[in-house]
């Protein structure tokens, strides 16, 4: 059964508390927090003062996706502020390794996420110090976006190297994500979901995460 993780970007940003305890009472494991610089990706969004803001309001894993430039500068606050998991896109420094050592030293866990256009060989060098790979199931930046099938292949693969080299990182999805796509991705490896407009544009946004696990038992 997949793990849920509902992204705070598709949440009710006035009343976000509510929405929050809304998925923690309908039990999703992880909160997905996508943070965006405007440069990286055209939005901007939350800084490590929204995640510490959140930190005591809830005891699900804060699963705290970095689409910025350059993120060893920021990996520090994050870590200061609560994250649970700290991912790093591999598109967007130069010094992917060192980035995730920094999440590590910090006592952390690090995520190393790659972009629909990006294979697999681009992390692979890595893979042994992660805790857990995001695969991006849309490009990244927006939510509402359609998935791309096309990216199951990768689940697999990385599934494929876990399992060869002894691996225990989760596998992570994220964008598109539905009770009908999620399926593929459950049975390529996929162990966690990130769910941002399907949990929280539905009336019940429980009966929506409720959906994903049943249809990856």
């Amino acid at each position: 059964m997949i793990k849920v993780a509902p992204s705070i970007l598709s949440a009710d940003y006035v009343n976000l508390q509510k929405d929050i305890e809304k998925v923690d009472k309908a039990g999703a494991e992880y909160l997905h927090i996508d943070v965006m610089d405007g440069s990286f990706v055209p939005s901007i969004s939350y800084g490590p003062g929204f995640v510490k803001a959140i930190r005591p309001i809830t005891k699900m894993v804060l699963d705290c996706h970095l689409m910025v430039q350059n993120p060893e500068h920021i990996i520090p606050a994050f870590i200061d502020a609560g994250a649970d998991i700290i991912g790093v896109q591999v598109e967007a420094t130069q010094h992917i390794h060192r980035a995730l050592q920094i999440i590590k030293n910090g006592g952390v866990k690090a995520e190393v996420v790659i972009n629909p256009g990006t294979p697999v060989a681009m992390i692979e060098p890595v893979l042994h110090m992660v805790d857990q790979v995001l695969v991006m199931t849309v490009n990244p930046g927006f939510g509402g976006q359609k998935f791309l099938p096309e990216t199951v292949e990768k689940i697999a693969k990385l599934n494929q190297i876990k399992k060869n080299k002894g691996y225990n990182f989760d596998i992570e999805i994220d964008g598109g994500v539905n009770n009908q796509t999620v399926v593929d991705c459950y049975n390529a490896g996929a162990t966690v979901a990130v769910a941002g407009s399907y949990v929280y544009n539905a009336d019940d946004p429980a009966e929506r995460i409720q959906a994903l696990k049943d249809a990856t038992k």
